[in-house]
């Protein structure tokens, strides 16, 4: 996605979050911007695949039986 297809939100974050990213980006080679981005595209690709909650259930119960 080029640059200018990208949308820009504000984001509030407490300052020890704030140093503990800059940290962390610094520790990657990225701006905190890109470290942001970096954890929360990681964030969805793991969401994406785990099972949602109800299908874990259903699958206990049918090793179960």
């Amino acid at each position: 996605m080029a640059d200018k297809d990208k949308k820009q939100i504000l984001l509030r974050i407490s300052p020890s979050l704030w140093k503990e990213l800059a940290a962390w980006a610094e520790d990657d080679f990225r701006s905190i911007n890109g470290q942001i981005e970096f954890l929360l595209t990681e964030c969805v690709r793991k969401r994406k695949k785990l099972p949602p909650p109800e299908e874990e259930g259903a699958e206990e119960n049918s090793n179960n039986n």
